[in-house]
């Protein structure tokens, strides 16, 4: 199984119920937190840390009891459970996690308008070729559908950026509407899974599968 779950981080402008949460956090989430410079950069970085530690917890663990090692391009691991793989995003008011037995990446990204000009430098020609053939409102959809699926490969590797976003194709099929991923990096195949549960947004996972597996995604909610 293969469970996505996602927050409304606005109940955390709540001072106390930050702090209080804060606190149930490793030192590890607690630094990335107290980092950030504006407020909801805090929030969504907070939501993102409570979402894990309640993926976790069907393992029978706590975030802040686990400790993380850091891959050679920047993905974070659990350094004694690398049975148990994690990914993690946040956008505008909302947060992910996305939790499984094998490589996988998430994101999530709140569609908005005018941003067409980083299709046109970052996507390959088959993937504009799909976005611009479609109407103008239509292709700020389509556009942040294949910018959240090229993130999830991405992170799903654990390349981050030092993969060129032109050196892999997101292939829509027309006629199933599926996305598959065309790419050199490794002769594994990854599995692409988008979801339209959150209004405005788009999100989408990808994980490293040679066979059929179950999905889900599931809201929580964080209470003092």
């Amino acid at each position: 199984m293969i469970c996505t779950y996602y927050a409304d981080v606005g109940c955390l402008d709540n001072e106390m119920l930050f702090r209080e949460k804060v606190r149930q956090l490793s030192p590890y989430r607690q630094q990335k937190i107290a980092i950030l410079r504006h407020e909801k950069d805090k929030n969504r970085s907070l939501a993102a840390g409570l979402l894990l530690d309640h993926a976790l917890a069907a393992y029978g663990l706590q975030e802040r009891s686990v400790e993380y090692e850091i891959g050679e391009w920047g993905k974070p691991a659990l350094r004694y459970h690398p049975e148990i793989c994690f990914s993690l995003s946040h956008s505008g008011d909302y947060a992910i996690c996305t939790i499984g037995d094998r490589p996988l990446g998430n994101d999530i990204e709140r569609v908005k308008d005018g941003r067409l000009k980083v299709a046109d430098r970052f996507f390959a020609q088959e993937e504009l070729s799909w976005l611009y053939e479609a109407g103008e409102e239509e292709q700020t959809q389509r556009m942040f559908r294949l910018w959240t699926m090229k993130e999830s490969f991405v992170k799903a590797i654990g390349r981050g950026m030092s993969l060129s976003l032109q050196d892999f194709v997101i292939h829509m099929d027309g006629e199933s509407g599926r996305a598959r991923v065309r790419h050199c990096v490794d002769a594994k195949y990854y599995h692409m899974r988008e979801y339209r549960e959150i209004e405005g947004y788009c999100t989408a996972v990808c994980v490293q599968d040679n066979a059929d597996i179950a999905y889900s995604m599931i809201p929580v909610e964080f209470y003092g």
